[in-house]
C-alpha cells in the first residue's frame, strides 16, 4: 500500500530534528529537544552544520582555521551528548555536515520524516532583514518548528 499516511492523533513527535552550532541559543534548543525526546520516547537527531566558505576563508589559512573550529565544536558537542545520555536515556543520532544550515536542516528533517524541528533563535541583527534559519524553516511549512530563545 505504500507509506502510511500522516497520523493526526499521535501522542507526540516520534522524530525530532534540532540544529546545534555551539551558540547559547542552540544549546538551549538542544536541551529542550532532549527533554521532549525523553518524555515522548522520540528519536532525536542533532544536526551540527559547519557553514561553507565565507570571506574569512579567502585569507591564507582561513578555510583550514574555519574547518578546524567547526570540528572542535562538533567534538565538544559529541562529548556533551555522551554525558547527557548517561544521565537520561534518549535515542539520539549526531549528524555533522558542511553547508548552508537551513538547507541541511531541511533535508535531514525530510529524510528522517521529522515530526518536529527545534532550533535556537538567532541573535544576529542582520537576520531580521535577510531571515534567520528559524524563520526560513517556519516559512517552509513542512514540520512544526519550535524556536527556543
Amino acid at each position: 500500500m505504500g507509506e502510511a499516511p500522516f497520523e493526526l492523533g499521535t501522542d507526540g513527535p516520534r522524530v525530532i530534528v534540532t540544529g546545534v552550532d555551539g551558540s547559547e541559543t542552540s544549546l538551549r534548543a538542544a536541551a529542550y529537544a532532549w527533554g521532549l525526546a525523553r518524555r515522548s520516547d522520540a528519536q532525536l537527531v542533532l544536526v551540527h552544520v559547519s557553514p561553507l566558505a565565507t570571506l574569512s576563508t579567502l585569507t591564507p589559512g582561513g578555510a583550514a582555521a574555519m574547518h578546524e573550529a567547526g570540528e572542535q565544536v562538533a567534538a565538544e558537542l559529541r562529548e556533551e551528548l555522551e554525558r547527557a545520555a548517561q544521565r537520561a536515556a534518549v535515542r539520539y543520532e549526531f549528524v555533522t555536515e558542511h553547508g548552508d544550515p537551513y538547507q541541511v536542516l531541511a533535508r535531514v528533517a525530510d529524510e528522517r520524516k521529522a515530526d518536529a524541528v527545534v532550533v535556537g533563535a538567532s541573535a544576529q541583527a542582520g537576520h531580521r532583514l535577510v531571515g534567520s534559519v528559524a524563520v526560513r524553516l517556519v516559512r517552509t511549512g513542512r514540520w512544526p518548528v519550535t524556536v527556543v530563545p
